[in-house]
Formats: C-alpha cells, structure tokens, sequence
C-alpha cells in the first residue's frame, strides 16, 4: 500500500523556516515507517552539508545501520541539489519524492542531472510535484520576508 510522507517533509520545512532556515525538509521511509526526519539545519550547525536530505540519510544509515538505503523513498520538499543527489546515489535510495522543482539549484531534473548520469552510482525513481504548490508558497514566503 502506498503511502506519501510529503506532509511530514513540509512539517520539517516549517520546522526549518521557523528557525531561520531556508524552509526544506525531508522524510526517508521503509515499508510505510518513517525512519527519518530531517530540516535544513546549515546555520544552526555552520554546516554546508547540513541539507535536510544529507541530515535524513545520515540518521537513516544509522537507524538502520547500513549505509545502504535500500528498499527506502526520500520525501524532500525541494528538488535536491548535486551534492545531495550524489548522497541518494550513493545510498541506493529507491525512491526520490521531490515537491517543488528547483531550476536554479536542483541537481536531479535541472543542472547536472546527477541521478540520470551513466557515472550514478545507482539510479532510483524519481517522482516529483507532489505538494509542489505548498512547498513552494512556503520557500517564496521565507524569501520574501527576508527582503
């Protein structure tokens, strides 16, 4: 049965906005359990890596102690960028839900395309636009507050 964990991804978007984070959020589930949340937490952490995608695969290897992530989905508010979509490569992520598209950043659909190279470590699904309008209003509303 399938089940989308988009929700609890824009619940860590918020979570992240609320601390002054650019408002992305991610969620890794295994047969229909979340096993990881996670939001962007680079200021808080002085982190660069510190996305919310590296932060969810990090305690999910650690959750499930492998650092292989197979038969798991990754629900992410935001279009992952290069650097993260090397990680979900190289984690054997199956499966990639991913909310609003990221022309500008974005690794998976826009720029490098990292999951659809013949280099990939692993190529999983990709499904994007699920709660692509919420995730959206909510990186605009961050945004525009800030200007």
């Amino acid at each position: 049965m399938f089940r989308s964990f988009m929700q609890d991804a824009l619940d860590q978007a918020r979570e992240a906005a609320e601390a002054g984070e650019v408002p992305v959020g991610a969620v890794i589930s295994r047969r229909g359990q979340i096993v990881a949340r996670a939001r962007n937490r680079m200021v808080e952490l002085g982190d660069p890596t510190a996305h919310a995608e590296m932060l969810a695969i990090r305690t999910a290897c650690d959750e499930l102690g492998s650092p292989r992530l197979t038969g798991c989905a990754l629900w992410v508010t935001l279009e992952p960028c290069a650097m993260c979509a090397g990680a979900i490569a190289a984690a054997r992520i199956d499966r990639l839900h991913f909310a609003a598209s990221d022309p500008k950043s974005g690794g998976v659909v826009h720029g490098a395309r990292v999951l659809s190279q013949p280099q990939a470590h692993h190529i999983c699904e990709i499904h994007e636009g699920a709660r692509a309008d919420d995730a959206s209003a909510l990186l605009r509303a961050f945004f525009a507050a800030r200007r």
